[in-house]
């Protein structure tokens, strides 16, 4: 099988490749093609990914590229993990927000719209290419902000394209091991969107163990998210949230512990992979080991500020090797390309899985997937605590689509003011405009005035 990465110069590809590389079951990826716009970037990841086939015999072949067409040709699978603008957009997304006294953060609030409304169209243009030349191909899609971005590619490609990300099995996984229970055989109820969603239930041989946790003060305290928002909260939700979740429930907090870090997550990781790539141009023959040593601090402080908020001490050794999304998709792969039965937590179609949500909308919720496809699962019905919010959020995503596929620039105002992260219709203006000025890319999507 063929393997097409779209952003395959990205910092986090070598744990994909890596992925395959265990991966001894048939069919098995036999081609790698990597896709990005920078040859610079392909060639270091390029570099990394020959360090880790050296251990192994019979590796998948890697190819590099920057012609699409070229890397979609043939291919039974499809990553996308494209960054419209770059860290530098990133950068862009979190600072103009945090000057107007707002969350900086790269998916949630203001910055994720910001993010969404560059990368629809481009998102959008891939999906095409992918059902011109790979019509049979399944795209699985990394890009942030994942539901937004997978929803507006279901336009072109349907089924054939899901979502996924590592938050909802990280969370799944501390909590059952907070219970003493093997994650393969927990059954979790969770409900959400992209980076905003709850576990409301653990069920273990026919019963539900989460109530059970959430009374247990020791065994929250081995739980990350338990720890971040603290368990007097998680037991007032009746549920575990999304650590995302933390933005919107503690954004004063979040504002002040990001206004005051000095740098952005997105500072920080330009200087982290500058570090990295000028590592890599200088000693090709160490890249893998340059590569190591960065990951190793991307993942150490990844949402350090609301560890530090909380109180919640450093993250858990088990979990950071416990991996993240390269694992989702390759059992993803897994079960669609030989029937191997499996149930994960994805972005899909919700059709009526959630009550309350449009049919179209892409929600996060456990689906069963095989050799015939992806089939979500339906849910019980929330309360209005939280399907009000995933209504609003969902209203937003889908309004930033609409603005980024027609250009508009009232519908792009319209999606930052509907944010219940936004504060004010004038705000909202004056978003549009700190991004537009900073950002080329979305001021090319968006070149009208209000």
């Amino acid at each position: 099988m063929k393997l097409a990465v779209l952003g395959g110069g990205g910092f986090r590809v070598p744990l994909v490749y890596g992925a395959l590389l265990r991966d001894t079951a048939k069919p098995r990826v036999e081609e790698v093609v990597l896709y990005d716009v920078s040859a610079e970037r392909l060639a270091a990841v390029r570099h990394v990914l020959d360090g880790l086939a050296a251990e192994h015999d019979h590796p998948p072949l890697v190819r590099t590229t920057t012609d699409l067409d070229t890397a979609l040709r043939e291919a039974a699978f499809v990553f996308s993990a494209i960054r419209v603008g770059g860290l530098a957009g990133r950068t862009a997304d979190e600072r103009v927000a945090l000057e107007l006294g707002l969350l900086g953060q790269e998916t949630t609030g203001p910055g994720g719209v910001a993010f969404g409304l560059r990368t629809v169209p481009v998102a959008v243009r891939m999906a095409e290419r992918v059902a011109a030349l790979a019509p049979y191909a399944w795209v699985i899609n990394f890009t942030n902000p994942a539901g937004m971005i997978t929803e507006a590619m279901r336009a072109v490609l349907g089924d054939r394209v899901v979502g996924i990300c590592d938050s909802p099995i990280g969370l799944v996984r501390r909590a059952a091991a907070a219970l003493g229970l093997d994650p393969a055989r927990v059954s979790p109820d969770y409900v959400g969107l992209n980076h905003l969603g709850w576990l409301r239930g653990l069920v273990h041989e026919g019963r539900d163990m989460l109530p059970g946790l959430l009374a247990d003060d020791a065994a929250l305290r081995q739980v990350e998210e338990a720890r971040i928002f603290g368990g007097d909260w998680v037991r007032t939700l009746g549920a575990l949230p999304n650590e995302y979740l933390y933005y919107y429930y503690f954004t004063r907090e979040s504002v002040a512990a990001l206004d005051g870090a000095g740098h952005t997550r997105g500072e920080s990781l330009v200087t982290q992979q500058d570090r990295f790539y000028a590592a890599v141009r200088e000693r090709p023959e160490h890249a893998l080991t340059a590569w190591v040593r960065a990951r190793r601090e991307r993942d150490a402080t990844y949402m350090a500020e609301t560890r530090d908020i909380a109180a919640a001490g450093e993250r858990d050794a088990a979990d950071l090797e416990a991996g993240g999304y390269e694992g989702i998709a390759l059992a993803l792969m897994a079960a669609l390309s030989r029937g191997e039965s499996s149930t994960m937590i994805l972005n899909v179609r919700n059709g009526s899985a959630v009550p309350g949500l449009p049919e179209e909308a892409v929600v996060e919720i456990p689906c069963v997937v095989d050799g015939a496809g992806i089939r979500p699962l339906a849910t019980r019905p929330l309360p209005g605590r939280f399907l009000g919010l995933m209504q609003q959020v969902k209203a937003v995503e889908q309004t930033a689509i609409e603005a980024a596929m027609t250009g508009s620039s009232r519908l792009a105002v319209e999606a930052f003011a509907l944010h219940p992260l936004v504060d004010s219709v004038g705000t909202a203006r004056r978003l549009l405009d700190g991004y537009r000025a900073r950002i080329p890319e979305l001021a090319a999507v968006l070149p009208g005035t209000p």
